[in-house]
């Protein structure tokens, strides 16, 4: 019988994902060191939830969109591994570097690792969710961190369970991140060579990145008062 706290879980928060989720899913159905892929499927208007039924996921569907936090969360009640991992809907084959992630928490070097990307091919926006991310990080918790907006990260369960629930909208990543600094937990940032969909510098990634700028903000104010 397999070893609880070595069964690796990884829930995909996916919202319109149907161009992708399937390859994303079948990299990783075809890991054999993940036992349990999961797909939240955030009240999406496409089929993403058919496709990934299609691909062997096992599938929840959200009658209301809660956003990326939230769907994580929803996903998490699910999980039956002692390593959950967590990566976005639109990686496709390059789901499968996800192993990179897992490996350091199997071999007990590290409690989180956070998947960190190749330079983005094309510049998107003017990096002021990534600075804000990078500073209100740093100086919150005196570490550096890289990749601060990763979507891609692997952890022990032991994680989610002294952290509780995690933010539910854009802020995810950057309130996990100095909750687990603080708690002392082991931080490692691995290179990956994964892809996806990056936002463009058009009116539709402007507001993405808006709204993502403003849920980071609120994250990082919140954890001001949490010291």
């Amino acid at each position: 019988m397999e070893n609880f706290e070595n069964k690796v879980t990884i829930i995909i928060p996916a919202y319109n994902e149907a161009d992708s989720i399937q390859d994303t899913v079948q990299a990783l159905v075809n890991l054999p060191l993940v036992n349990q892929v999961i797909v939240v499927n955030d009240c999406s208007t496409d089929n993403t939830a058919e496709l990934a039924r299609m691909a062997g996921a096992e599938v929840y569907d959200l009658p209301c969109n809660v956003g990326k936090g939230g769907a994580v969360n929803f996903g998490i009640k699910h999980a039956t591994g002692g390593i959950i991992g967590f990566i976005d809907g639109d990686l496709g084959k390059t789901a499968a570097e996800v192993e990179k992630l897992i490996i350091p928490v199997l071999e007990n070097k590290a409690d989180m690792t956070i998947g960190k990307f190749p330079p983005a091919a094309n510049k998107g926006g003017f990096g002021l969710v990534i600075n804000l991310a990078r500073k209100g990080i740093r100086w919150l918790t005196g570490l550096q961190v890289a990749s601060p907006l990763s979507g891609q990260r692997v952890m022990r369960r032991e994680i989610i369970e002294r952290i509780g629930s995690l933010e539910a909208g854009f802020g995810v990543e950057v309130g996990l991140t100095i909750d687990v600094l603080r708690l002392g937990f082991r931080v490692k940032e691995i290179p990956v060579q994964m892809t996806h969909n990056e936002t463009g510098r058009d009116l539709a990634g402007f507001l993405h990145r808006g709204h993502q700028f403003l849920d980071v903000l609120a994250v990082l104010t919140k954890r001001l008062f949490m010291r």
